[in-house]
């Protein structure tokens, strides 16, 4: 206070001396003076005002939660988390990243080698809240509007003249894979979180390029029918340009799981058709289906140490998972377990899994605070695990749930598969699309378990079934789908797909 009692003096004295020195008025001019002096030191000294932050209404107690009762449009749900996840996919720099933060407003690449290369390398996750006029002489699409996910529930329309009020009719998560062929890998466990998919054609390139038709291949694997196609980049292009590249499009998707889906031209920079976008997300997906009863089951996509170097030992936080929720709900307080946990091996050389155990003491959905999460949208765990063991993704790939309910850690796994005929984005030198080899016996192969990606040796092989001996033991369940790359020119290259019939399983260790 000194400091600010010293400069609210010098004002007062330095605007009454130019007051005297004009000898006009003296009286009043010294009371304006003084009046500026105090209102400007006033501003000075006052605590800058806290931000405002929009109402949302609050959720029930977890102890008085009926989970029965909820559904992915509860309102007390989609003020304050996403409930659906659309992955955006396509060839690298076709301009995914640049679609979600038209959309959404938040930049889904954050880290210093991905804005340098000016490509995405690790999943994005960014949320938008998607909201309709209520006032029926909107016209459309401009009567749908997308903002941040900490926007209000009710707020006014702001179309010039119009009195209506937008009204939150979804609250989706936009998964941003990499489009570059080297990270196949983590759009492929992008895609084991997608409710349905944008797929972005850049307008001003032939179409297809390579990763489209690798990354139309991996939705198709997996079963992902609901898709809209953006034709982006239509500022840098003639009409009769545009006309042709549309037929392009047409004829790649033609008899794929894309086939009917709609075409929205657009242009992500210029933000031209955005709003065309929104009405197609809320009119052209239905929300999917989700089981709350069910026992929770989180895919580990981030982890992180929240703490600053050079934190007192009082103000240090445990670490932060993050990660989509594929079906339950987590609540605050809940018991975890996250498997398959430390992997270390014991002296004979065996595989020793000890998993991880904690409580909830925070949920968080971008800026929103939960007290409970349910599936959609990327939702951070906050635990009293060590951040050590949860600094920089190391625990991505792992499996989040309630302590003891968890399925079985894996270290062999037998498949039944299914190979490509052609490999997606190789061509051999007369042009061809490269055939896909049969797998052989101890060849070394990546599968992709949720979001876990781990090298496999082949140790047996019987017409489409195969035993696989992961380097890694995964967490998962008899029935899964995984999707199998081989490494072919320096590159990971999806060559099919399997699912998982049986397994050797490794008993957790208790300490």
């Amino acid at each position: 206070m000194a400091a600010n009692g010293d400069k609210f003096g010098n004002d007062i004295e330095s605007e009454s001396d130019s007051g005297n020195e004009s000898q006009i008025d003296a009286h009043e001019s010294d009371n304006e003076a003084a009046d500026k002096g105090i209102k400007s030191a006033m501003k000075r000294a006052a605590p800058a005002a806290p931000v405002a932050r929009p109402y949302l209404p609050p959720q029930t107690e977890p102890k008085d939660l009926d989970v029965k009762s909820l559904s992915p449009l509860t309102p007390e749900i989609i003020a304050r988390q996403a409930t659906i996840n659309i992955g955006t996919i396509g060839h690298v720099a076709h301009g995914k990243s640049t679609v979600v933060k038209a959309i959404s407003g938040v930049q889904t690449v954050r880290f210093k080698n991905e804005l340098i290369r000016n490509i995405t390398i690790k999943l994005g996750y960014a949320n938008a809240k998607i909201y309709k006029c209520d006032n029926q002489e909107c016209p459309r699409p401009t009567c749908y509007r997308s903002y941040k996910s900490d926007k209000e529930v009710d707020p006014p329309c702001e179309r010039e003249g119009c009195a209506g009020t937008y009204r939150l009719l979804r609250h989706v998560s936009f998964v941003d894979c990499p489009g570059h062929d080297i990270l196949m890998s983590t759009m492929l466990s992008g895609a084991a979180v997608m409710d349905a998919a944008l797929l972005l054609i850049a307008g001003n390139e032939s179409c297809p390029q390579p990763q489209t038709s690798e990354h139309l291949a991996a939705i198709e694997i997996m079963k992902l029918d609901k898709i809209i196609i953006l034709q982006n980049k239509v500022d840098l292009m003639r009409e009769e340009a545009a006309k042709q590249h549309y037929d392009s499009i047409l004829k790649f998707i033609r008899g794929t799981v894309a086939g009917k889906s709609p075409i929205i031209p657009i242009s992500a920079q210029l933000k031209f058709n955005i709003d065309a976008i929104n009405d197609a997300i809320v009119n052209t997906i239905p929300v999917p289906p989700r089981d709350f009863s069910q026992d929770p089951h989180m895919i580990v996509i981030r982890s992180f140490d929240v703490n600053k170097p050079g934190s007192e030992i009082e103000e240090l936080k445990g670490g932060v998972a993050g990660g989509s929720i594929l079906h339950g709900v987590l609540k605050l307080g809940d018991e975890i377990e996250i498997r398959p946990g430390i992997v270390t091996r014991d002296d004979k050389g065996d595989l020793k899994c000890t998993p991880i155990f904690s409580r909830i003491v925070t949920l968080n959905s971008e800026s929103n605070d939960l007290k409970y999460a349910v599936p959609g949208g990327l939702i951070g765990v906050g635990t009293r695990i060590d951040p050590t063991l949860c600094r920089a993704d190391r625990l991505v790939g792992f499996v989040l749930g309630l302590k003891g309910r968890l399925p079985d850690i894996y270290s062999e796994i037998e498949v039944n598969f299914y190979l490509l005929r052609r490999l997606l984005g190789v061509r051999t030198a007369d042009g061809k699309q490269a055939k896909v080899d049969k797998l052989a016996k101890n060849e070394v192969i990546m599968v992709n378990i949720g979001s876990t990606s781990t090298g496999a040796k082949v140790s047996a092989i019987k017409k489409d079934a195969a035993k696989l001996i992961l380097t890694s033991p995964a967490c998962t369940n008899i029935g899964e789908k995984v999707a199998l790359s081989r490494r072919i020119e320096k590159h990971w290259r999806l060559i099919g797909w399997a699912n998982i019939t049986a397994g050797v399983t490794l008993e957790p260790a208790t300490s």
